[in-house]
């Protein structure tokens, strides 16, 4: 028998009559607003009476909230979760006295905001599948976000249709490989047509997936620019996370968190937190692809070790692939109207004014930067201590190469880049490549150049290549 991953492709219409002619699946299908498009693709390809129990679709708000109940938002994950839960329910309550020893019950459901007539808005929707994996099998489920990219509705609707078969397919047939799933999702559609920047994994058959792996893997596929999740490992949709919120965004290696990191985006928050005059601010700790990286290939385990010592100083992280900061920039910008600022150290600031990092922009860095400070964002700068003189870096004696010193002049004039002053100064000799060091050097300094919450965590589970010398030294001598 051939692997999973070695069988041939199926189409879409392969895939619909396959789970049509397989008589243990059974269930609903409920599609409101634009996303009454997945049913179809069974009812077209025949033998539909051996897979649908019921195909519901309650376009109009008022049916929606009298069968679903109320929800503040129609195109959400509320809403989402209501349906599945409804129609898995009704199915189980219906069905199951009769036919629980050869069937496994479904229920796929969808909210979706496809483009509108005039052609405003944001065009993207929830998706989910709850099911048995087998007859009378505790439940499982699989939900997603997805941003649909086709400039016409019909498009957009035949998209959403192939994704929810492949979503459907997957939940039948693949749920023993959770990363083919992901993969999956793309059968006979590019990343041109449609972006998936959430999914979320749980129940009985995903017992042991971790979903900040998936989350990583829907970014390292190309099926998302970026993905996020918060302090307690739970799977965040950026758009409910960031929707009219000012964003704070820290970048770095966070190999492992130091007090360094804490206090940049402190003093950054703090600033910024003064200059609005809101508490609201959204503050992301954020690693690239090109971070993780390590050795030419993501490495999982110190992957989840950062994603581990981040979680133990309660901050939300974002994966992304934007190592450029003005696509970084776009894409906050598409979740949020409110302003947004970026912290980073002087080192990453004569860093930003590289004009080989911009080889590939027409325009090279002028346009990287109209790029970068159209919206109102601001970039605050944490001092630099040199370790041998004791010398700092800051914004007012920085000097960028040639004529990009009046560009980076004209920037800290218009305040677009400020100077952070309320700083401890007493952590500044810290770096997290030192630190690193010291944990695999056995050298017991490192403890206090880190929170004591991540030197717990650390210990704890002997990350970053820690090794505790007195259990060491005791089984030798045993």
């Amino acid at each position: 028998m051939m692997p999973d991953d070695d069988l041939p492709k199926l189409s879409t219409n392969q895939k619909a009559l396959k789970i049509n002619l397989d008589p243990m699946f059974y269930g609903t299908f409920a599609e409101i607003g634009a996303g009454q498009e997945v049913a179809r693709w069974f009812f077209k390809v025949g033998a539909a009476a051996g897979t649908i129990s019921k195909s519901i679709s309650a376009y109009d708000m008022a049916v929606s909230d009298a069968i679903y109940g109320r929800s503040k938002r129609y195109v959400s994950r509320e809403r989402l979760q209501g349906m599945l839960d409804h129609e898995h329910t009704l199915n189980l309550e219906r069905l199951q006295p009769t036919r629980r020893d050869s069937t496994a019950f479904f229920a796929l459901a969808n909210t979706v905001a496809a483009r509108n007539y005039q052609g405003t808005n944001e065009c993207h929707g929830w998706m989910g599948v709850k099911f048995q994996a087998h007859p009378r099998d505790n439940d499982s489920q699989i939900i997603i976000h997805v941003r649909m990219l086709d400039r016409e509705n019909d498009l957009q609707q035949e998209t959403l249709g192939i994704v929810g078969v492949n979503l459907l397919y997957a939940a039948f047939f693949l749920h023993h490989k959770p990363e083919l799933i992901l993969e999956s999702l793309l059968d006979n559609l590019t990343t041109d047509r449609i972006e998936v920047d959430m999914i979320e994994f749980s129940g009985i058959e995903f017992r042991y997936v971790d979903n900040r792996v998936m989350s990583l893997k829907l970014v390292q596929l190309g099926l998302s620019g970026a993905a996020m999740f918060g302090p307690s490992g739970e799977v965040l949709q950026p758009s409910e996370m960031l929707r009219k919120r000012p964003i704070l965004v820290e970048r770095g290696s966070f190999r492992p968190v130091t007090k360094v990191n804490i206090d940049m985006i402190k003093s950054a928050g703090e600033r910024f937190v003064a200059e609005l005059g809101t508490d609201q601010v959204v503050e992301l700790m954020e690693i690239t692809m090109r971070n993780l990286l390590v050795e030419g290939k993501i490495d999982l385990t110190d992957f989840l070790a950062r994603a581990d010592v981040l979680a133990a100083a309660g901050k939300t992280v974002l994966i992304s692939d934007y190592f450029e900061y003005y696509r970084l920039a776009a894409y906050l910008v598409r979740y949020t109207s409110q302003p947004i600022a970026v912290t980073m150290g002087a080192a990453s600031l004569e860093d930003l004014f590289k004009e080989q990092y911009y080889a590939g922009l027409e325009g090279g860095i002028l346009e990287a930067f109209g790029r970068l400070f159209t919206k109102d964002l601001r970039i605050y700068v944490y001092p630099l201590k040199d370790p041998v003189t004791g010398h700092l870096s800051t914004v007012e004696n920085i000097r960028m190469p040639g004529d990009l010193h009046s560009l980076y002049c004209h920037l800290v004039e218009r305040g677009r880049i400020k100077q952070l002053d309320n700083f401890d100064e007493s952590v500044l000799h810290i770096f997290s490549r030192d630190v690193l060091k010291r944990i695999k050097a056995e050298d017991s300094s490192w403890e206090t150049m880190v929170p004591p919450e991540i030197a717990a965590v650390i210990k704890q589970r002997r990350f970053f290549g820690y090794r505790d010398t007195e259990t060491s030294d005791a089984n030798l001598a045993r």
